[in-house]
């Protein structure tokens, strides 16, 4: 049985008696490995799924553009309206296609708040027995020099469990009160 509800606000879904697995979505290769991830888990837990797309103003994939500002830096030009979260929303459903489908077994919730993504999924998974499950891109060091890195963030400053999923590598970082434990890709979790 599916329930897919769609939220904008900056408040998040009710907890699931059993706890949730909220994933941070993205496009990238490691995005979407953490995507899968994260519906094999919930689906081995029975838990709800909370599919979380972060979006901010400037950032052309978040539904805004960075122009000149006659030398005063950057101007933020964004979209009227509930452009950006359309973008965001879009790119969440066009993850889903890409990851297989929503799945059609779970609570589904879809997600799209503005802000930065690292307290924001940090602020979402909160409640007793939630996962949070993110992506991590290998190289990148310029991007995640000026940006930071989300997963780096959410390892530190999460309450609950953070895996970490690498699209490349064949094991995954599993982080959770204070101790760093790798599982490898096996079984229904695979």
């Amino acid at each position: 049985m599916t329930t897919l509800t769609t939220a904008g606000r900056q408040g998040h879904a009710g907890t699931h008696e059993d706890g949730r697995v909220v994933v941070g979505v993205d496009d990238s290769p490691a995005g979407l490995a953490a995507l899968r991830w994260a519906v094999r888990f919930a689906r081995s837990r029975g838990a709800q799924l909370v599919a979380v797309r972060v979006w901010g103003l400037g950032l052309r994939r978040h539904g805004g553009h960075r122009g000149p500002g006659n030398g005063r830096g950057h101007v933020v030009l964004a979209f009227p309206g509930a452009q950006q979260r359309k973008v965001a929303a879009n790119l969440t459903e066009r993850a889903f296609r890409a990851a297989g489908g929503v799945p059609g077994d779970l609570d589904v919730i879809i997600e799209t708040p503005e802000g930065n993504p690292g307290p924001v999924l940090t602020g979402i998974a909160t409640g007793a027995g939630d996962v949070l499950v993110v992506g991590s891109t290998c190289g990148h060091r310029l991007g995640r020099a000026v940006h930071g890195s989300v997963s780096a963030y959410c390892t530190r400053r999460s309450h609950c469990p953070v895996t970490v999923v690498a699209a490349s590598r064949p094991a995954l970082w599993r982080i959770g009160s204070g101790r760093l434990m790798v599982q490898r890709h096996l079984g229904a979790l695979g």
